[in-house]
């Protein structure tokens, strides 16, 4: 499992903006959710590769098996193909950032 933790030192001052912008740096085209407490998906995969990064509230993923809580700043590595699943996790929504790439946008 491949989880980046927003380093202040490195990244500077946590936000939105700057979040979505090392996200994109990467080469990802990111898209804004919010999951209001309660929400989960079960087991599934994708065709394409993401990362679950969170800006605020907290996010259960379970990838392969292995099982993290995302908070504000975490990104986590979901490659294609591999079955997860996540939840919304206390009464706080989630806000996360969904950032994609398809094999079209692969450096």
């Amino acid at each position: 499992m491949n989880l980046i933790r927003w380093n202040p030192e490195t990244d500077g001052p946590l936000s939105e903006s700057a979040l979505r912008r090392k996200l994109e740096r990467l080469g990802y085209t990111v898209t804004r959710y919010v999951y209001p407490p309660g929400t989960s998906f079960p087991d599934h995969t994708h065709h394409v590769d993401k990362m679950d990064a969170v800006v605020s509230g907290r996010f259960r993923l379970i990838v392969e098996g292995e099982e993290t809580i995302l908070e504000a700043g975490d990104i986590l590595e979901v490659p294609r193909g591999v079955v997860h699943s996540a939840e919304v996790v206390g009464h706080e929504p989630v806000v996360s950032l969904d950032a994609v790439r398809t094999s079209a946008s692969c450096p």
